[in-house]
């Protein structure tokens, strides 16, 4: 994966885990949008899942 991939895969999976769901109070443009460069960038949504799944176990 291509450093700047793998850097939009760990920002949209860290604002996922921090602003997403459906509790979220914050605006869901933040996540969108590190959603939206990361898959832009050429990442899945599975890359994403897993880079989440990692964040949390860290």
């Amino acid at each position: 994966m291509s450093d700047a991939r793998q850097t939009a895969v760990e920002n949209a999976a860290r604002e996922v885990i921090a602003h997403g769901g459906p509790a979220a109070l914050t605006d869901p443009h933040q996540t969108l949008n590190a959603m939206g460069a990361a898959l832009n960038a050429g990442a899945t949504h599975q890359d994403i899942a897993d880079e989440m799944k990692r964040q949390r176990n860290a």
